[in-house]
């Protein structure tokens, strides 16, 4: 199949290459020259894991253009992913959608053949099939599910693991303009996915309630971890791994996204949750747990500076190992790190901070008022206080000799347990989250050991 992609960010890229692994020929579309003239040289628009090894080995059917109209026209489905930024009230914005369709439009009047068009940006319930579709109609001059299909197509992918979260979807969740429409992007992605994922069709209204239920369900799970981590910390004994280790052998509960540490971030997730709040709200059925999550994700920052404020020795330094908001990005928005960093820089403390994939997207925000270090083993010598913000296996490699000064103990504020706590002890102060005071009976028996 014949296939353009508009957009070819962070993933449009990923998806141009993994379509064309799979033997379709895809013509990306941007407005970007560099993204433009890298992907027609054979090199990737942007840093993503087996990215370039996917473009390396399809570089026959993979090419690129500013025109809509050369890409349109030359394809059987056009894939819109473009940014949809959220407004002010935190509802996301049609700009760059609208902006494509009509380019597209303007190309399809042109063409006699049936096409295929499918937005795969994420957008407010209703967008699809209340704003796009008359607008292609208008543009296009023909009549829906007749001169052209429409499908609403969203992503469920996470930075870092886009190649693979791409050939190995749960779900494919299509809406559908029409039976024809949806039952060439199901044929579609059968071919595509290596995960034989369960595909759902539906509606545009319920495909977009779907796509932000997820999301907003999945920050959910992860704030209630968090919450149950802070309980933790005020039980002697208590230890929220073992705890949420045992939750999630219900079947009704899982194991996934239940982990008691720092906030969630990034692009999606705390975007996708504060729409799904406001378009709640303005229907007046008022989402308050949702609200709620964003409320406690918003905590997490201000409670683990004050953890360290209260650890820093006057005139010390605060260490924060993680910028990016996961690990195998460079990605920086809404990070807990990146945000870290800036309330103890607000404090007045001293910081040095390092990230093995975030540095130069973190200094236009850092520039000047952090020491940004070398690499783990430095950012923790110049440390009195080191908080562990994002889970990189590189982190794994610390020692305890790492820790060692002349005179008095480092802190380390281990939020995702990355290190092994019995290496640790004794050299540093050892502190996780979730992790309640050791029981008074324990330290006593440990005294009398001493």
């Amino acid at each position: 199949m014949n296939i353009s992609i508009i957009g070819l960010g962070k993933l449009g890229s990923p998806m141009q290459a993994v379509m064309a692994h799979k033997g379709h020929k895809v013509v990306g579309v941007d407005l970007n020259p560099q993204t433009v003239a890298a992907i027609n040289s054979g090199r990737a628009a942007v840093k993503e894991p087996h990215l370039q090894e996917m473009i390396d080995g399809s570089r026959e059917r993979i090419s690129a253009t500013h025109s809509y109209e050369e890409a349109v026209l030359a394809t059987d489905v056009t894939m819109i992913m473009v940014p949809t930024p959220s407004g002010p009230d935190g509802r996301f914005l049609m700009t760059y959608v609208m902006s494509a369709a009509e380019q597209i439009g303007a190309a399809l009047r042109k063409k006699a053949q049936w096409h295929l068009v499918v937005l795969s940006s994420t957008v407010m319930p209703g967008s699809t099939g209340g704003t796009l579709l008359p607008a292609l109609e208008e543009f296009t001059g023909k009549k829906c599910g007749q001169g052209f299909g429409l499908c609403y197509n969203p992503e469920f992918i996470a930075l870092g693991n886009v190649v693979h979260d791409m050939l190995n979807p749960d779900m494919i969740l299509i809406g559908e303009s029409d039976e024809r429409s949806g039952a060439i992007l199901e044929k579609f992605y059968q071919g595509v996915c290596e995960s034989n994922p369960r595909i759902k069709r539906m509606n545009f209204v319920n495909a977009e309630l779907t796509k932000l239920s997820v999301n907003t369900f999945v920050t959910t799970r992860i704030s209630y971890a968090n919450m149950l981590a802070q309980v933790c910390e005020t039980i002697p004994g208590a230890d929220v791994d073992v705890v949420t280790s045992a939750i999630g052998c219900d079947t009704r509960i899982g194991q996934k996204y239940l982990k008691g540490a720092l906030g969630y971030g990034g692009p999606c997730f705390p975007r996708d949750n504060v729409a799904f709040s406001a378009l709640a709200r303005t229907n007046g059925a008022p989402a308050l747990l949702a609200e709620a999550t964003d409320q406690l994700n918003r905590r997490q920052v201000p409670r683990l500076g004050a953890m360290i404020l209260a650890k820093l020795p006057e005139g010390g330094t605060a260490g924060v190992l993680g910028l990016s908001y996961k690990p195998d990005t460079g990605v920086i928005e809404e990070s807990q790190g990146v945000a870290l960093a800036k309330y103890l820089l607000q404090a007045g403390a001293r910081v040095v901070v390092y990230d093995p994939d975030a540095m130069e997207n973190a200094r236009e925000q850092l520039q000047g008022r952090v020491t940004f270090a070398s690499g783990p083993a430095e950012c923790a010598r110049q440390s009195d206080v080191l908080a562990i913000t994002t889970p990189w296996p590189e982190f794994k490699k610390l020692t305890p000799q790492d820790f060692k000064r002349a005179a008095g103990k480092a802190v380390v504020l281990d939020c995702w347990r990355v290190l092994p706590r019995d290496k640790f002890e004794g050299v540093v102060e050892y502190l996780t989250l979730g992790y309640g005071p050791v029981p008074k009976a324990d330290m006593a028996l440990a005294a009398e050991g001493d």
